[in-house]
This record gives C-alpha cells, structure tokens and sequence, in this order.
C-alpha cells in the first residue's frame, strides 16, 4: 500500500517559518507592466523587485517517496517542484499579504501573474501577435461549441477528421451550429490510426477544418497536420492531452484549444489560441461566455476567471521553460514512450497495445493484457507499488498509462520493472 503522507508538512503549509521547502530570500514580486487595451500582442517584461520572501529550492524531477507514481489521464500529476513552490506561496503570495486564492482578478497582483503566463507561453510556443491567447473556463467539451459559434455561420460547410471518442464527441456538438461532415472516421478500426491526408476528401467549401491532435481514451496522435484544403484554409485542433508536450508551428493553425489538466495545470482552465481575424463574427445566438471577442477585448478577465488555475499553469510554464523549452521537452516524452512501448512490443504478446506504430501516442499509451482475466489483479498490484490510475477508459476496458510532461522517467521504470516482473509471474 502506498506510505501515508507525513502530516508534519501538512500542518506546517500554512506557516511560514516552518514550511521545510522555505530556503531562500526572495524579492516581492512588484510587476512592471500595462494591460494591452487590445488583443495584439506586445513583449512584456516581468521583474521582481522589493521585499524579502521565500522561495524554494531548485528540484530535480526525482519523486519523493510520500508520493505515488499517477498514470491518471487527467486532472494529471503535477510537476513536484510545481506544487512545492504553490505550497510555499500558498499562505502569503511573495509578500503580497495573501493568497492567490484571495486576489481579486484585476488587482495588481494577478494582473502580473496572468500576463506573465500568457508572455510565457507564447515563448514555448512561439505565439506570434496574429493571435490572441485566452484563459477560459468549460474544458475543451465547451469549446466543441464554442469554435463553430465563433468562427463559422450555422449554414456553414464544416469538415471533421473523427480518430477517437472526443473528435467524435465535437462533430456531434457541432452539428447544433453548422453543418459539419466527417470526412474520415476510424470507427471501423477501433481507433487505432489516423489517415493518410492525401486520402482524405475535404470540402472546398468548408469553413475549417476540425481534427483532434491526440486522442487521450484511444493513444492515437497526429505526428503532422493535415493541410486544409478549405476556402479560408483554417485549421482547429484540440490539443488537450498533448498541449506542450512538443514544439508546434501554430502558423498552421487558425485556432488551438487545450484543456489545461493534462499537461499544464489542474482542472478549470481552457486555453484558447486563435489567429485574431478569426474573431469578432461569432453568430448572433452565442452566448456572452463562450465569444471570443468579448474574452479578447477583456484580455481573458469579462469576469472572474480561475484565478488559482491560471497561476498554476503559469508555473508549470515557467518550468517548461527551466527545462530548455519544448524541444528539450519532447526529447525526455520520447525517451519515455519509447521505453514503455519497447517492453509491450518485446513481451511476445503477453501485452499489446492496438495502436499503428506510426502514429501511437507520446502521452497516452493504451494496452491490454494476453490473458484479460488478469488484467483487474495487475492494476491491483501495481496500486501495492504507489503506481495509481492504470485502469483504461470505461469505454475501451483495458490499461493505460498515461505519462504527461510531468510524469518522471523513474516513474516509467518503475511500471515497465513491474511489467516484466508480472510478465515472468504469469506468462
């Protein structure tokens, strides 16, 4: 069973003289910027500057031993040196006097902390000013009607490549607003690839383009796009489960939305990345939450928005970059896949994972067992080694490891050790 968390350290969160991660001055963190009064984009500097404070440690990506290694799909582990730092700021935000939580969304404070995370990602992406990034609320699932709302009118042609349950879920959604068509589905094959784009019959007259970049329930991911062959040539993609896990040319793409839970952040925060022509002829229907004029003109704050979430996506921003940015980050997500995907395919069938090579996903790695009546007692000892949430999706049955930025390379080790061993039990 796992070993309990201490309670020392959760007694301590809320003090600052004794929170162990608590190590270093630091200065206030005084911001040194405007709000933009438009939705283009200006390079923004952020400096700290003022009073002493705390701040953790540098911490490597190794896992302490309180803590399980989570296969989950989302809401998803967190980088550790992530939530260190949030502990530590938890109590008194950098000698503010208060917590995050406590803020109010156009005071000062949060101001630097959202604009910071914008300027940040937009660095790891490479977001030009062409487009407007927004933090809003709902998921991706809201955005299913929110990008036809937004960018098309409910006359409008649509095309939908369907590879999984949640590009199937946003055809279907769609269908209230426009007129999509599918125009590719690997139903038939269980979700198992994703088409050749030359192959692929595309509406001359369709107003975008709609895939989803990685299907989290099915492990199947796009490794290039599809260019639209469409009269306004946009592209839309949901990126929830792969979002800042490698390096992507948003040029190619009119609009991006993501679900933070998988990659960036806790549950709560939808980012949306959308190329500004795009916005401002949401359809006369489209509720005031869900236009993206009004989110833009408002730089992501009409009302309040996740504040705490959005800090936490900051963070995790901030680390992506710490860590060389995605390039490097994707060179570490390769080296795990590869790791776990080598030991399905060298079992001699013992596990297998349904996937075409080509396109099987970095983030989800789906796979099932040789003999299925084994499969229940394998997620219940691997739960006996802090290794959590493998159990597949309730729609496909199965396993599935899901092993997002923060999930450690020791964290796969320690599942494809345990794997093997399993194997050499049962085989």
């Amino acid at each position: 069973m796992a070993t309990p968390i201490s309670t020392s350290s959760q007694t301590h969160l809320l003090s600052q003289t004794n929170n162990p991660f608590l190590k270093k001055p630091i200065t206030t963190f005084t911001p040194t910027i405007s709000l933009r009064s438009t939705p283009t984009f200006k390079p923004i500097s952020i400096k700290c500057a003022a009073t002493t404070q705390a701040q953790p440690q540098a911490q490597t990506q190794s896992q302490s031993s309180d803590r399980v290694f989570n296969f989950a799909a989302g809401p998803a582990t967190l980088p550790e040196n992530v939530l260190r730092k949030a502990q530590s700021e938890l109590y008194n935000w950098r000698g503010s006097g208060m917590s995050v939580m406590e803020m109010s969304h156009r005071g000062k404070e949060f101001l630097s902390i959202i604009q910071k995370a914008e300027s940040d990602l937009r660095t790891l992406l490479g977001i030009s000013s062409e487009y407007s990034v927004l933090f809003l609320q709902g998921g991706a699932t809201t955005q299913f009607a929110a990008v036809p709302l937004n960018i098309c009118k409910n006359d409008d042609a649509v095309d939908y490549v369907v590879t999984g349950s949640w590009s199937d879920k946003a055809f279907k959604e769609a269908q209230k607003y426009c007129k999509p068509n599918v125009i590719w589905s690997g139903k038939s094959e269980k979700y198992t690839k994703v088409p050749s784009f030359d192959d692929l019959k595309q509406n001359p007259e369709a107003r975008f383009l709609h895939i989803c970049a990685n299907e989290t329930i099915h492990g199947v991911e796009f490794k290039n796009y599809p260019t639209p062959n469409n009269q306004s040539g946009i592209l839309v993609a949901d990126m929830s489960s792969n979002f800042c896990s490698k390096p992507v040319d948003v040029s190619k793409f009119g609009l991006i939305y993501a679900g933070a839970q998988k990659n960036v952040g806790p549950s709560g925060v939808t980012v949306v990345i959308v190329r500004n022509d795009l916005i401002g002829n949401a359809q006369s229907s489209t509720p005031v939450m869900l236009d993206y004029k009004i989110h833009a003109e408002n730089n992501s704050l009409y009302n309040t928005p996740p504040c705490y979430g959005i800090y936490m996506c900051g963070l995790v921003f901030e680390d992506l970059l710490e860590q060389g940015g995605l390039v490097e980050v994707e060179k570490k997500n390769k080296k795990k896949a590869e790791l776990l995907y080598n030991t399905i395919d060298e079992s001699n069938g013992f596990f297998r994972c349904p996937v075409e090579k080509s396109v099987r996903s970095l983030m989800n790695v789906p796979f099932t067992l040789e003999k299925s009546e084994l499969e229940g007692e394998f997620i219940k000892e691997a739960g006996k080694e802090n290794m959590v949430q493998l159990k597949g999706h309730r729609s496909v049955g199965g396993m599935r490891a899901s092993i997002y930025n923060a999930m450690p390379l020791a964290g796969v080790e320690k599942l494809v050790a345990f794997m093997k061993d399993f194997q050499a039990k049962h085989a």
